[in-house]
């Protein structure tokens, strides 16, 4: 689906993250390896259009990442800028009140997408949203699994992690997950990594993390 969206869309990548209301977070899929960091650095920094579309229920276009206010993603947009990528077009994965994630498309030049696109993209997250409702029941009819608790299993690891950060800083829970994403940032890792290392006792915050 990433793959025949980025030829569609003439995008340089396009990525699903699922989100849901109960909490999951998470990359699902990715058309390459830089489109993969890019949906990550928005879980990591906990900002950008990802967010503000799922959270608005519509479409965020951004044809110019350089035209964009510093204040409305002040960490994401230089980030992603550095990255190469010019323009990014976020598609909340959504049908009546059911939301599970969103659709992100990324180019490496500036300028709108074209109507044709447009209609296109939205045709994309339909059939993408329907795909993992799909995905989902059949997984559950075979008991094979579940494709949201699949992306959910790195969250609850992440969710132990933040615990664990919050008691060694006897902090709260939102400045450990605060923490944990300022250190994935400020040291290039995954965050998920970063949360598998504290579980795993590998990483300790009360000590030096230099």
């Amino acid at each position: 689906m990433c793959t025949a969206a980025t030829r569609a869309l003439a995008a340089s990548g396009a990525g699903i993250s699922v989100m849901t209301e109960a909490g999951t977070r998470g990359v699902y899929a990715a058309s390459d390896p830089l489109t993969e960091q890019m949906e990550e650095l928005q879980f990591v920094l906990g900002e950008g259009p990802c967010w503000e579309a799922f959270s608005l229920r519509r479409p965020v276009l951004v044809p110019d990442l350089g035209g964009v206010s510093p204040t409305r993603w002040p960490m994401y947009i230089p980030a992603v800028h550095d990255s190469g990528i010019r323009a990014v077009f976020s598609f909340p994965l959504q049908m009546g009140a059911m939301r599970l994630g969103v659709l992100d498309v990324f180019r490496k030049r500036t300028g709108s997408l074209t109507g044709e696109e447009l209609a296109d993209a939205l045709a994309f997250a339909y059939v993408t949203m329907t795909a993992l409702l799909d995905h989902h029941e059949e997984a559950a009819t075979k008991g094979s699994g579940d494709v949201l608790a699949d992306a959910g299993e790195h969250h609850a690891e992440l969710f132990q992690a933040q615990g664990m950060v919050m008691v060694q800083l006897g902090v709260t829970i939102g400045e450990a997950m605060t923490r944990m994403r300022g250190y994935a940032f400020a040291h290039g890792r995954r965050l998920d990594d970063v949360a598998r290392d504290v579980v795993a006792r590998r990483l300790h915050f009360d000590r030096d993390l230099s």
